[in-house]
């Protein structure tokens, strides 16, 4: 159930942005994960330029064939395994959610 003060708010804002609340709602779930999606491309680009590699996969090799040892880069591995599944997930939620808004556009521009 939602706040008194948030229905408020999304009532002003439908108002204000001409938007219909659900169409609110999925702009702002989809700003909000491509926000958290640039900072999670941030921390993969900070761990894989240190380690110069591409991936997760790419880093596994390179302990694999002792090209990198895994003293002082584990955390960094497990870190960005982490952080190139929430990218996954984060692509995956917006790629549902931008084929919402499309659909949204459709049914507006419908004749």
């Amino acid at each position: 159930m939602m706040d008194i003060k948030v229905r408020q708010i999304l009532t002003q804002a439908t108002q204000i942005l001409a938007l219909d609340e659900e169409q609110l709602l999925i702009d702002g779930v989809a700003v909000l994960l491509e926000q958290r999606l640039l900072q999670v491309n941030a921390q993969i680009l900070e761990i894989t330029s240190r380690y110069n590699v591409s991936s997760v996969e790419e880093m596994d090799q390179r302990y694999q064939d002792g090209t990198l040892s895994e003293i002082g880069s584990w955390k960094d591995f497990q870190r960005l395994d982490h952080l190139e599944y929430d990218r996954d997930q984060l692509h995956q939620l917006l790629d549902r959610t931008r084929s919402l808004r499309q659909a949204e556009t459709e049914v507006v521009a419908a004749p």
